[in-house]
């Protein structure tokens, strides 16, 4: 039996597809560009998830918890006797971590004493190996050899330099940091890092038998507040936090290219269908059953799936690659471990069994045409009987499903439930889908009509397509998710570009900012140097100098970004917090925070948060909670006294340089320049201002790149379409050529129909599109925490208008094929 179904799928399904090679190639191209663009996604995020996961586990080694600090200014040593005194714990290895350079040049500082020897990690071997030489070697280090340094060399650390007592060989560090890894004994790392007497992690081996439950809860009452006790995945964990907004939208965008690559799956099938009418109806005059029909026509659907989903997915893979390199150094930055490529172990699975189950569900309906059509009716034109037309039942379930998912759409988007609101998109095309489907009537007779504005060529396009109601449906749907996701998504990451950067715009009201970080880069650190600002407020010409400074912190097990300011009643680097609640903050009176830490923490203005900090919890009043671009994190503003108290953190991290009236700036810019140590960066506001625009750009790039994508799919399903009208009516083209109709009337015939098909779909495309745009505006704002202004720019009808001549570019094929139709091989069809 198994047998007899194998030669019937070589004979009659597979062997389709060798006989048919462009329709083969095209619906295996779309598959494979629909994993191509799932794959990269994936790639993408679980780079940066996976690179920390890495990093985690190769220092972690036997380690059950990790007692983290809350900034990187990490926590005072003397709590280390307590810690290890705890009952539970075997060994308690102390750790320093720091990221040094930036780019190609990031690598990370480790600083351990000899406790690491019971983690069993991957620095536990080479540091007890090289010891001799780390003690022999005034102020030695180790290091990796990817970082290409030689034994002997000077190496930058901190604001000093350390010697390279020994380079530990490739392949023993790999799995830290990509081998861009120093390693040095705890004390040197301290002091290279003014970090003397602090720790950034304790690594706690438990012993054999304790509840690490249990053991948590004993260090969390051991630490008191002023560290983080969690499982070494939490950075793992943090690190997804910062990629998820550009996975969501990315996923989105490929989302839809996958839906409409499903579409022309569907017209794929309906062609097999179509072409194969004979064969079909000789099987059911000799008594074949429906069944098994169905489940070849199916099976070779999967089979195009499977092809296409294997070579999409290698193809994704060095996209992914691509991409890797690009991405927003903000995000880069706001990782602990060096991003390398890594390709996830779901990706490529689950992106082919995704392309599988959309040719499978597109061919179930296409092949439904078959299995109603009574063996009588077999050899009539499929779309011609009664199967063609959907229940009356069928199109009341889409209508009332389209207006419950749509009416779920507008809730999800006008609730702030963070990235959960990001779904009212995808749930307002499938809405639109449904509604269409319920209203395919309507929608081929406006095609119908839209043909026959062409004359007589359009009135033989338009019977065309009223005799395929189906199939035209299925296209105009193609072309309108194709029109619709890029006015919707294009349109509305636009609006988040001008917004994020319109709320940016106070940077430029500041005349120079000098920081240890680029431009696009958060300036978390390091510390500037001491004397820095009084030697900036020096320089002839300067005005004023106001320090402040940024870290990561851990709240809870997210993490946020602190920003602690000297506030000034004129301080425009506040953005939207009021000017009484500057006046409460600099006297100390309470925070500001921003929509997500309020939304996560189920805090408003009036209420307190508790912060853990390095000198134990802080309970303190929400003066405000406000809109602000948080694609990393959130943020919690305060006073820069409290900064430095609270999280023994002193110093600053950036200076804010304002000129006296009447200074030559670029003469002060020079004499700032030559004040400050060369790897201090000094940038102008308007050059911090395009850097931050630049960064936001790049991160909705990938997006805007994909719905692109979608509109050339959309092209191909079009082509598909038409040219499945032409291969049906080929007697009938046959028979009108031999009449004495030229071949420029059927040429126009088939533009004609295009022209129906594309018009509509790129009518209700705008529609939509501009309908979903407001809900992903509003939808994307409380993702980002930001007041995203809606604009329905007329950019967005020019978008529309490309996607449809792209999508009519896929006529031109099926038009020249019917116009050069040899008469006698047409007559000759049946």
């Amino acid at each position: 039996m198994i047998a007899a179904a194998w030669d019937r799928l070589r004979l009659f399904n597979i062997g389709e597809l060798f006989r048919h090679p462009g329709r083969t190639v095209l619906s295996t191209a779309v598959m494979a560009v629909s994993a191509a663009l799932l794959v990269a996604v994936l790639s993408i995020s679980g780079s940066v998830t996976g690179s920390v996961d890495r990093l985690t586990l190769g220092l972690a080694g036997d380690a059950a918890l990790e007692v983290t600090g809350i900034t990187d200014a990490g926590f005072e040593q003397s709590m280390l006797p307590a810690i290890a005194a705890t009952p539970g714990v075997a060994t308690a290895v102390p750790m320093l971590r720091a990221t040094l350079g930036t780019g190609a040049d990031r690598a990370m500082l480790i600083g351990a004493d000899q406790t690491i020897a019971a983690l069993g990690s991957d620095l536990a071997g080479p540091m007890a190996e090289y010891t001799s030489k780390l003690i022999s070697t005034p102020k030695g280090v180790l290091v990796g050899a990817a970082m290409g340094y030689q034994e002997g060399d000077s190496i930058p650390i901190g604001w000093g330099t350390a010697t390279v007592a020994a380079v530990l060989p490739a392949g023993t560090v790999d799995r830290l940091n990509s081998g861009h890894v120093v390693a040095a004994p705890l004390p040197l790392a301290q002091l290279l890092t003014d970090k003397v007497d602090k720790l950034d992690s304790v690594q706690i081996i438990a012993k054999p038998g304790t509840d690490i439950g249990k053991l948590r809860t004993a260090l969390t009452e051991a630490v008191d507040g002023r560290a983080v006790v969690a499982e070494p995945s939490l950075r793992t964990a943090q690190a997804g936090g910062a990629i998820q907004i550009m996975r969501y939208s990315t996923l989105m965008s490929s989302a839809a290219a996958l839906i409409v690559s499903a579409f022309l799956i569907y017209n794929a099938m309906s062609m097999a269908v179509a072409q194969r009418r004979p064969t079909l109806s000789l099987l059911r005059a000799i008594g074949g059953k429906r069944a098994p029909m169905v489940r070849d026509l199916l099976v070779e659907a999967a089979l195009l799936g499977l092809i296409g989903g294997i070579i999409g997915s290698a193809i994704g893979v060095f996209m992914g690659r691509f991409s890797i390199d690009r991405l927003p150094a903000a995000i880069v930055q706001s990782v602990e471990a060096r991003t390398e490529f890594l390709v996830p172990d779901y990706a490529i699975p689950a992106a082919i069994a995704a392309c599988v189950l959309a040719t499978v569900a597109a061919a179930g309906i296409a092949a439904r045409q078959v299995y109603k059509v009574a063996p009588v009716e077999a050899l009539a034109p499929v779309e011609a009987g009664d199967s063609a037309a959907d229940s009356r039942l069928l199109r009341w379930a889409a209508l009332v499903g389209g207006l419950g998912l749509g009416a779920l759409a507008i809730v999800l988007a006008a609730l702030d439930l963070g990235r959960i609101s990001l779904a009212s998109i995808s749930l307002s095309l499938t809405a639109t889908v449904m509604l269409c489907f319920a209203a395919t009537g309507p929608i081929v007779r406006a095609a119908a009509g839209i043909a026959r504005w062409f004359g007589a060529p359009g009135a033989l396009g338009a019977t065309t397509l009223e005799r395929a109601p189906r199939r035209v449906w299925a296209t105009a749907m193609t072309v309108m998710i194709g029109v619709a996701a890029v006015v919707a998504l294009g349109g509305a990451s636009s609006n988040m570009v001008d917004s994020a950067t319109q709320s940016f715009e106070n940077l430029d009201d500041t005349d120079l900012y000098v920081s240890p970080s680029p431009a696009e880069q958060f300036p978390t650190g390091p510390v500037l140097p001491a004397d820095l600002a009084a030697k900036v407020a020096a320089v002839p010409g300067v005005e004023r100098v106001q320090p402040a400074q940024m870290a990561f912190a851990t709240i809870g097990s997210g993490r946020v970004m602190l920003q602690g300011y000297q506030p000034r009643a004129d301080e425009s680097r506040l953005g939207a917090v009021t000017p009484d609640v500057i006046a409460k903050m600099a006297r100390g009176e309470g925070v500001v925070i921003t929509r997500d830490v309020a939304r996560s923490m189920k805090l408003t203005a009036g209420d307190e948060i508790t912060m853990p900090t390095p000198s134990g919890e802080r309970t303190v009043p929400v003066l405000q909670v406000i809109p602000y671009f948080t694609a990393v994190s959130g943020v919690v503003m305060m006073s820069l006294d409290q900064m430095r108290e609270w999280y023994q953190r002193p110093g600053e991290t950036i200076l804010s340089v304002q000129f006296a009236p009447g200074a030559d700036p670029q003469a002060v810019q020079a004499a700032v320049r030559a004040a400050v140590p060369e790897a201090i960066h000094v940038d102008r506001g308007a050059d911090m201002l395009a850097a931050i625009s630049s960064s936001v750009e790049q991160g909705s790039a990938m997006s805007t790149m994909i719905l692109w994508i979608v509109v050339l799919v959309a092209t191909v399903a079009l082509l598909n379409t038409l040219m499945l009208s032409v291969l049906e009516r080929r007697r009938e083209l046959g028979v009108l050529r031999a009449m004495g109709t030229n071949r420029k009337f059927l040429l126009r015939s088939v533009l004609a129909e295009a022209a129906g098909i594309g018009i509509v779909g790129a009518v209700i495309g705008l529609v939509i599109g501009a309908a979903v745009q407001y809900l992903a505006t509003v939808a994307i704002g409380h993702a980002m925490t930001i007041d995203i202004v809606y604009q329905a720019s007329p950019i967005l009808v020019v978008y529309g208008v490309v996607a449809l001549v792209l999508a009519l570019l896929g006529s031109i094929p099926p038009a020249v094929r019917a116009a050069r139709m040899p008469i006698i091989a047409a007559l000759a069809v049946d």
